[in-house]
């Protein structure tokens, strides 16, 4: 439970929404909400998937970032490049820490930047001449690549660049995939259209190239990972224990993930998803389409990896099932000693998360394992799909804010005063100033994995190492900070 009532989070919410004017707070109040066990369906409490207000600091992304950041850009085989300023190209390269095997510049290219880097001349006589030119270059430099992707930026949707005859043209002179992608930052209201488009050209562009072919030879065992990014390993960690049990993993994209394995997942007999909000357009069509099922699994933490084993060993037959039962025994002993280790360093620490994708609801259990709380959680792209998933994870009466604002994530902070936080790096900085313990949950602070019973180890280890550092003793937050130390610092500063 949490330690706020519901009317004490109530008031909270309502204290906070006061500094705005009232169109500003109307619209916002949409978006905070007390999480309630009884509502079957979030749409009745909190508002998702809507324009930020106009003047707050969102920390969104754009529709460039979801498809060219999650989806396309972790292919490893093919190049993608950011077709527009050479801006979004870089801020957009190796940000994410996709592992994956290779060698860089020769068989994959994950971590490199390709742009056209257009200029004000592009812009008013167009670009497709210079991307032809591009795509002409990149076979010459880098000829082992498996195929292009061209992630559009927004002056190419406002200049009215016509990337789908350049990309067919070049398919068929350099006879690769080559596919058009219109992700235009402009479009939608977040990342999350950009995972949407992605996976669009993922079923117009590549998903049927090998349908008709039948040299590969099938199992009843073949699965795929989809949505899994394989930062700090992730997908690794995910695939030993799927591979343990018994089962064949024919596909993992986008971590780590070839343009072959894309095409060969329509054989598969199961797709399991990882990261829902970003692929499950395309899981979807997939079972409209090849009859293939989906389900959703969970692997952070102990309790979660065993329901989701159970859970897809039940589509198998009993020697799957029995298989998976000897991997939750062979790895409890483990877990069972990780707990007792940390869990009395973090028994009853509040948490506080504000992150993408799936991270909001998927690591509530991880931190439960540990004998934490978490006492406030929200997407910053969700839609009200993942907040039916969330309000059953959270405590009730517990805090749920979508889209939040930087002005309201601190003053929540503020109040709530939870031990620990995980967000991404645009608030990392502001709260580790504040004197708050800070994990950076997008992409694990430069550690990881934290999937698998292998991740669950440094999860526990990484958790410990942040919140109960010493050098918290030394700093202290700006609201508990008396006058003398205010004076203190101004005259300091003098």
């Amino acid at each position: 439970m949490s330690s706020m009532t519901r009317e004490e989070t109530q008031a909270l919410i309502q204290e906070v929404l006061e500094v705005y004017p009232e169109k500003a707070k109307k619209d916002r109040a949409k978006h905070l909400t007390v999480n309630d066990h009884e509502i079957e369906q979030s749409k009745k409490c909190i508002t998702s998937n809507r324009k930020s207000a106009p003047g707050v600091m969102t920390i969104r992304g754009c529709a460039y970032a979801g498809s060219k950041g999650v989806v396309w850009g972790p292919i490893k085989d093919m190049i993608h490049i950011s077709h527009g300023p050479v801006g979004c190209g870089q801020y957009s390269r190796a940000g994410r820490r996709n592992y994956y095997v290779g060698t860089t510049g020769i068989n994959t290219y994950g971590t490199m930047n390709f742009t056209s880097d257009f200029q004000e001349k592009d812009i008013v006589f167009g670009g497709d001449k210079k991307l032809e030119k591009l795509i002409d270059e990149i076979e010459t430099l880098f000829p082992l690549n498996k195929g292009i992707s061209v992630q559009s930026e927004c002056p190419i949707g406002l200049i009215g660049d016509d990337i789908e005859a350049v990309s067919k043209k070049k398919n068929a002179e350099i006879n690769k995939p080559v596919v058009p992608v219109r992700c235009e930052g402009f479009r939608g209201v977040s990342q999350s259209l950009g995972h949407h488009i992605a996976n669009d050209a993922v079923r117009d562009w590549t998903l049927g190239a090998r349908d008709d072919d039948d040299t590969f030879v099938q199992t009843d065992y073949d699965v795929a990972i989809l949505g899994d990014y394989n930062i700090g390993g992730d997908a690794w960690a995910s695939r030993i224990l799927l591979e343990e049990m018994g089962l064949r993993v024919v596909a993992q994209w986008s971590g780590d993930g070839t343009i072959s394995e894309m095409e060969l997942t329509p054989k598969v007999k199961l797709n399991l998803l990882h990261c829902y909000r970003s692929m499950n357009y395309i899981s979807r069509h997939m079972e409209e389409k090849y009859g293939i099922p989906w389900m959703e699994y969970n692997f952070f933490g102990p309790t979660k990896m065993a329901e989701s084993l159970r859970k897809i060993a039940a589509f198998f037959d009993e020697s799957i099932q029995e298989k998976c039962e000897v991997v939750i025994a062979k790895y409890k002993p483990e877990m069972d000693a990780v707990i007792e280790k940390y869990r009395p360093r973090l028994e009853g620490k509040r948490v506080m998360l504000y992150i993408g994708g799936l991270r909001p609801r998927h690591v509530i259990g991880a931190y439960e394992d540990l004998g934490m709380e978490v006492v406030g959680t929200g997407y910053e792209f969700a839609h009200n799909d993942d907040y039916d998933r969330t309000i059953k994870e959270m405590g009730d009466a517990t805090l749920i804010y979508d889209d939040v604002t930087g002005f309201e994530f601190e003053e929540f902070v503020k109040r709530v005063k939870p031990d620990l936080i995980g967000s991404g790096i645009k608030e990392k900085y502001i709260f580790q100033k504040m004197g708050i313990p800070f994990r950076q949950m997008h992409s694990w602070d430069y550690s990881g994995p934290y999937h698998g019973y292998d991740g669950f180890a440094i999860f526990a280890r990484d958790m410990d190492m942040t919140l109960n550092n010493p050098c918290w003793n030394k700093l202290k937050a700006p609201w508990l900070a008396s006058d003398d130390d205010e004076a203190s610092v101004a005259a300091a500063g003098e």
